[in-house]
């Protein structure tokens, strides 16, 4: 049974930074994507950022800055099975509960979940 271990969450002010990390157990199987989508009250869950296991990456656009350059950067350690998500410039509609996933051959495995909430 593949468990995703969440951490990093928390209160920040506007315009501040946090780093969630993900860190999966458990799997015989290797594991393919590895990525973050959150859920804020009232609305649907979305997908924030995905990173393959060779390192591509896919943001929602909501999250990428000027220029291409995001304010939110998804970076993966795969000798640890770990996901990082880097969030800067963090604005009060950042705020939801942010749930790391892990993808293997046999199905997509999902974390609890981290408030990331962003004070005005």
């Amino acid at each position: 049974q593949v468990q995703l271990a969440e951490s990093g969450g928390g209160l920040v002010q506007a315009g501040g930074s946090l780093r969630l990390s993900c860190a999966a157990s458990g799997s015989r199987f290797a594991i393919n994507a590895m990525g973050w989508y959150r859920q804020a009250p009232g609305k649907q869950r979305e997908l924030v950022a995905a990173i393959t296991s060779g390192g591509r990456t896919d943001y929602v656009d909501s999250v990428k800055g000027r220029f291409t350059i995001s304010t939110f950067t998804i970076s993966r350690d795969n000798t640890k099975n770990t996901v990082y998500l880097q969030m800067t410039s963090l604005k009060p509609e950042d705020t939801a509960v942010y749930y790391c996933y892990a993808e293997v051959s046999l199905g997509t495995h999902w974390g609890q979940g981290t408030q990331v909430t962003v004070s005005s």
